[in-house]
């Protein structure tokens, strides 16, 4: 058989640049930098823990940079799009279009970084376990140890129909799921199943909303028990003016003044609120320094429509700017930059051509427009943006793949514990700090059915669209072998860990207390000493 590219450790260090060189299983597919040739090749092997240590500190800094594009630009846009498609939140009216955008849009921004590391991960069959692991393992920590967490924070009643509705599709994709691994591929039909399964959760979840407000009348009676409430305290919008930075609303000028193209620039290419800076603390501070570089080069790649603004965040040197500056990352970004280099007759590169383009049309809009009205065509920007943004996210989930299977190469790991610790705390981390934020402000009914309501999207779209997008007509399937008996673990904690709170939240009338979440996180830690052991092979298990 051909030799394995986790082999490499087992050779002499003077034979390991040679071994992933010659070793066709060594190659990573996309990105941008090889990261194996980098640890095997660049390194000599005495320096082997300085080049893990700065490859892990680069890991991070892909997580931010996924976490920063999904909150910052991906989000935003999206829910300008759902706005401009007439599908924008009104709890007024309690229109059918709210939990249609939350469970659709709201949903798709919140599993950008999961979605997209599924189909990166998907796309090779040597890394399909990262996806496996990362999304059963993110469905364990985010039942366990963030539900477990919001009811330790704030002891609350639980919506009971859209909890029990949300865990019991949630286990049939979880049985979904688990019958596929057992069988060892996925076809056509199957991930469509997946897509078809979300499309049903979504009517679902509309359908009973609107049986629920025929019976209430359509009155605006408070939330009972079965139903999450609404935050009423918004919190207030950032000022729209450009230059508000440094100055509060009572430092405006009375008298409107025209501001230069110039100024507009570089004050929408700030990242930095100087008033907030001020006011955090040093911590913030810090990690604000990390977040700088990566919130400018979005910024001038990724234009962002904010519908709740009054100019709707139309910035006209930066707009225009981003005519070019998108097109060129979306290009440059595609196939790790295959389609922008490419040749058109062996003359001339693609990426110039599109800068010709792009350069003539943002000449155009920047003459046709003024500073201080958008255009009619504005929306078409957060497309543009949307577009910019999810090339941003693929990018880094593609790097995020392959460092962390050069580091399961390194320490001789599986794929699938590294999905199931890696890869799922780092996409779950926003979720969890957002989650346990909202319980703080009193809102534990709605954090807790983020909690639920959000993995089944994750699964559900990650699964079928990933492997979706990697069936061709000729093979129109998906082996997917597990790479270790660990994901038997991860499939069977993941069910207890449902089953457990099917039994026990209605058993307790849906009170949720500090017991409840005791028993979740302790149930997290056992998994968790069972998963390493296993992985370890203290812990031995016959795999079907």
């Amino acid at each position: 058989r051909a030799p394995q590219c986790w082999e490499v450790r087992e050779h002499n260090s003077s034979e390991w640049c040679h071994f992933i060189r010659s070793n066709p299983d060594c190659r990573l597919d996309g990105g941008f930098l090889d990261y194996l040739d980098g640890v095997f090749c660049v390194f000599p092997p005495r320096l082997l823990p300085l080049a893990v240590t700065l490859y892990a500190l680069w890991l991070l800094y892909l997580f931010i940079i996924l976490g920063v594009t999904a909150e910052k630009f991906f989000c935003p846009n999206l829910s300008a799009i759902s706005t401009n498609l007439k599908l924008s939140h009104n709890v007024a009216d309690f229109s059918l279009t709210s939990p249609l955008h939350g469970v659709t849009f709201l949903a798709f921004g919140n599993g950008a970084p999961d979605v997209f590391s599924a189909v990166v991960a998907f796309s090779d069959p040597r890394t399909a376990g990262l996806a496996i692991g990362a999304i059963f393992g993110a469905g364990v920590f985010v039942t366990t140890v963030v539900a477990g967490g919001i009811a330790l924070v704030k002891p609350f009643t639980a919506a009971s129909r859209p909890f029990l509705r949300d865990i019991i599709f949630y286990m049939v994709a979880v049985f979904l799921t688990f019958v596929v691994l057992y069988l060892g591929r996925i076809r056509l039909g199957e991930a469509l199943g997946y897509l078809g399964l979300y499309v049903f959760y979504v009517l679902t979840v509309v359908l009973c909303t609107w049986i629920h407000r025929r019976q209430r009348g359509d009155g605006l009676a408070p939330p009972g028990a079965w139903e999450p409430e609404m935050p009423t305290d918004v919190e207030e919008p950032e000022p729209s003016s450009t230059n508000s930075g440094d100055y509060g609303e009572e430092y405006r000028p009375l008298l409107p003044s025209r501001e230069s193209s110039l100024r507009i620039l570089t004050s929408a290419l700030s990242p930095l609120d100087y008033r907030k800076w001020r006011r955090k603390p040093w911590y913030w501070r810090l990690f604000k320094a990390f977040r700088v570089p990566v919130e400018l080069v979005l910024l001038l790649t990724v234009p962002v429509v904010d519908p709740d603004k009054d100019d709707l965040n139309w910035k006209r040197p930066l707009n225009c700017l981003h005519i070019l500056t998108s097109p060129l990352l979306c290009i440059l970004t595609l196939k790790s930059g295959a389609y922008g280099l490419y040749q058109i007759q062996g003359i001339f590169p693609v990426w110039a051509l599109v800068t010709l383009v792009a350069s003539a049309l943002a000449l155009i809009i920047f003459i046709t427009t003024s500073n201080e009205e958008p255009p009619k065509y504005h929306c078409v920007f957060a497309f543009l943006g949307f577009l910019a943004s999810a090339m941003w996210i693929n990018a880094a989930a593609t790097e995020l793949v392959n460092i962390l299977r050069t580091l399961g190469i390194i320490f001789q790991l599986s794929n699938t514990v590294l999905g199931l610790t890696l890869l799922a705390w780092g996409n779950s981390i926003g979720d969890t700090f957002s989650d346990l934020t909202m319980a703080r402000q009193g809102y534990p009914r709605m954090a807790f059915s983020a909690c639920f309501g959000g993995i089944i999207f994750n699964i559900l779209v990650g699964v079928g669209l990933g492997c979706l997008l990697q069936m061709t007509s000729s093979q129109p399937l998906v082996k997917l072998e597990p790479d270790s008996p660990l994901v038997w673990v991860l499939a069977g904690a993941l069910g207890l860990s449902l089953v457990f709170s099917l039994v026990t939240v209605p058993a307790q009338c849906f009170q949720l207390g500090q017991p409840y979440g005791v028993c979740l996180i302790a149930s997290y830690l056992l998994f968790l000493c069972v998963a390493l052991l296993t992985e370890f092979r203290v812990i031995h298990f016959s795999t079907p």
